[in-house]
């Protein structure tokens, strides 16, 4: 009671985020007996008939399986390392502007693709890249390159998808780094120039070292995800082409087309459970792994 009655503020301020996270996380969770059940509308929750482990032998015995897992953790992975690089790298960047509205509008204008739906941005791309008429091949054409089949050539799209992926979240990642580099005592930089440090030593040995928490923070949270795929990117910008599953599918595209063909809740319900019980696991690794190393960096 001592400790609730020293930490009211902070309880308090922290009560709106703590209730959303109650409702939208915590609650839902009941929701997990339909990965056990035949679930039909008709008869409810606890109508429908239990059938154990059957919602998961479609998934784990599925051909599919391997290709889609792959695709998953090596996409996802490609995207946290390349995100973290470019949002650090633009929160440096960002932090040498010393004008305050040229600093608000290059904010501003690397935050807008966040906002932007992966239905547009969908769109985009295909304006971009469709063979006929797209614009990267009349670039390619002008120079005396042959034009590529972007959407029969599944080889190119891990690195359009990672390219595609950080256009439209660096600029939110870049924004908490950066956040980060204000609450830096300035001390430190006067006391480096004093002593001679340039601009690249100073970021080195100063802005890097404070930046280690909030990164470790971070990649820490994406692995917790890294099982779960933003299905809009791989819906949406791949356009749902069959003929670049061998590099795009990955699990939460393969469980919707499922879904929408034999209209499966359970086996949906399971498959989401898979992923957050394997998410779950390889975050408690990971958070293992840096407390090893380095106690103060681990999350938890």
């Amino acid at each position: 009671m001592r400790a609730v009655q020293r930490n009211l503020p902070f309880l308090l301020m922290a009560s709106p985020a703590l209730l959303v996270l109650l409702v939208f996380s915590y609650l839902p969770m009941f929701g997990i007996i339909i990965a056990f059940k035949d679930f039909r509308a008709n008869l409810g929750i606890f109508g429908s008939e239990w059938v154990g482990l059957k919602n998961f032998e479609f998934l784990l015995r599925s051909p599919a399986l391997a290709r889609i897992t792959t695709n998953t953790l090596f996409l996802n992975t490609l995207f946290i390392f390349t995100g973290l690089i470019a949002s650090v790298g633009l929160a440096l960047l960002l932090n040498e502007v010393r004008l305050k509205l040229a600093a608000r509008t290059y904010q501003t204008v690397v935050f807008f693709p966040y906002f932007i739906s992966w239905v547009i941005v969908g769109y985009f791309s295909f304006a971009l890249l469709n063979s006929d008429n797209g614009l990267v091949n009349r670039v390619l054409q002008q120079v005396g390159v042959e034009p590529v089949a972007w959407y029969s050539s599944p080889q190119y799209w891990p690195a359009i998808l990672t390219v595609t992926h950080v256009w439209k979240s660096v600029g939110y990642g870049s924004v908490i780094y950066l956040a980060a580099m204000l609450g830096i005592n300035q001390e430190y930089y006067e006391a480096a120039m004093l002593d001679g440090a340039n601009k690249l030593q100073q970021i080195r040995y100063i802005t890097l070292p404070h930046l280690v928490p909030v990164m470790t923070i971070l990649t820490l949270l994406a692995i917790g995800r890294i099982f779960y795929a933003d299905f809009g990117l791989f819906y949406y910008v791949t356009r749902d082409n069959s003929l670049l599953y061998s590099t795009t599918d990955v699990i939460d595209t393969y469980v919707y087309r499922a879904l929408r063909v034999n209209a499966d809740i359970g086996m949906a319900a399971a498959a989401g459970l898979y992923q957050s019980v394997v998410g779950f696991v390889l975050i408690l690794a990971s958070n293992w792994l840096v407390k090893r190393i380095d106690p103060d960096r681990s999350l938890f």
